[in-house]
């Protein structure tokens, strides 16, 4: 009855884990469905010496350094700001679009009278969503904001999503907000960071505890089971103080109240005999066909010779989740809808009506987290989880 099951190794479950482990001094058992840990920010090195993220790129940025003091503790941490490019109507433009990309899609002249109604308009703002410019009162300013969200926001949103703009949450356009400067920073977080020798080293080191054994290439559903008269789950028949399940919440329910959809990627690997292949570390592809945005690693891969004469690039293809896909079985985004926060808040009362679970993460809570959200979350839910076993 004192067991504790903790289902995924991400940064939820991990975070959750390390935590239960250490400062309840209690038995914890982490439960992996993949052959690794570290979920979706899974790295390793090629044989070239490139630390790739099999899923796709990650970064560390947080406005609260307790984030970085957090993870300090499993990790050596180095600072980087990405910046990024995005290709459109064949010419790179910044990314976040600054003025710099107003100047490249309008021109250098007609810019001046449109970069003053912008500082006049969003005096004091750092950033500004793009439904901001669509909607704004002013005609030219409007304007821009129809032609930035024409070239870059409509097509790359059909292609990440499978839906049109007016389908997506609102929460999910206003990630990319346009900079009111020349920054070039692509996110305007306080503190931007790595882990020197990657994330997965880094969630070694949070689940090595004497209190924590992981088990990998294992369902966790295939041993979950519910007890509806006493209202627990139980696991392998037993009876659990706890389960903490960060898995996608349809499939604990077996999609009782029918499927919760997410985004998956097919990733292409493409190696070549130069230093460099991109002009920098990201470039996304808001008007290519099928594609979404290309990673070289090499660029991001602390210590390594940036003079070697091979570099490689993962180009992202987004695609629905189908878990019984040979591609695309990786839940990667929650598609958030109105039609499906309903479906979601019906497994969410499904689950309220056991005392020991507690529901955590990007797919278990049917939400968009960026990392540091994330991280702060699963803080903050250790905090009630703290109360729950005492």
């Amino acid at each position: 009855m004192n067991e504790i099951i903790v289902v995924g190794s991400g940064f939820s479950g991990s975070i959750l884990a390390r935590k239960i482990a250490e400062e309840c001094n209690r038995k914890v058992r982490v439960i992996e469905k993949r052959s690794h840990i570290g979920g979706n920010m899974y790295d390793e090195y090629d044989e070239n010496g490139i630390l790739i993220q099999k899923y796709g790129p990650h970064f560390l940025n947080t406005n609260k350094y307790f984030v970085i003091e957090f993870l300090e503790q499993y990790a050596e941490l180095f600072p980087h700001n990405p910046k990024l490019l995005s290709y459109i109507d064949d010419n790179y433009v910044r990314l976040p679009f600054n003025f710099k990309t107003l100047q490249q899609l309008v021109g250098p002249k007609k810019s001046e009278a449109l970069l003053a109604k912008m500082r006049a308009a969003f005096v004091g703002r750092d950033r500004v969503p793009i439904l901001e410019l669509v909607n704004h009162e002013d005609a030219d300013i409007k304007e821009y904001g129809n032609l930035l969200f024409d070239k870059a926001y409509r097509t790359y949103t059909a292609k990440q999503w499978g839906l049109k703009p007016e389908e997506i949450d609102k929460s999910v356009l206003d990630r990319v907000p346009m900079a009111m400067s020349y920054d070039e920073r692509y996110l305007n977080k306080d503190f931007q960071y790595l882990p020197k020798k990657g994330f997965t080293a880094l969630f070694q080191n949070m689940l090595d505890h004497p209190n924590i054994t992981v088990e990998l290439n294992t369902d966790a559903l295939e041993h979950i089971a519910f007890d509806s008269e006493n209202k627990k789950i139980k696991y392998d028949g037993e009876d659990v103080e706890l389960l903490v399940f960060t898995g996608a919440i349809d499939e604990l329910f077996a999609k009782k109240y029918g499927s919760l959809p997410y985004r998956s990627l097919d990733i292409r690997y493409q190696y070549e005999n130069k230093k460099s292949i991109l002009p920098c570390e990201i470039i996304s592809y808001p008007q290519a066909e099928g594609y979404t945005r290309s990673t070289e690693y090499k660029k991001i891969t602390y210590g390594l010779d940036q003079d070697q004469p091979i570099s490689m690039i993962a180009t992202e293809y987004p695609l629905p989740y189908d878990a019984t896909a040979e591609i695309g079985n990786i839940p990667y985004y929650p598609i958030i809808t109105e039609d499906n926060l309903k479906v979601y808040s019906q497994y969410l009362e499904e689950a309220n009506k056991y005392g020991n679970i507690v529901l955590c993460g990007r797919l278990a809570e049917y939400k968009y987290y960026n990392m540091d959200i994330c991280i702060e979350h699963a803080l903050a839910k250790f905090a009630e989880i703290k109360d729950k076993i005492k």
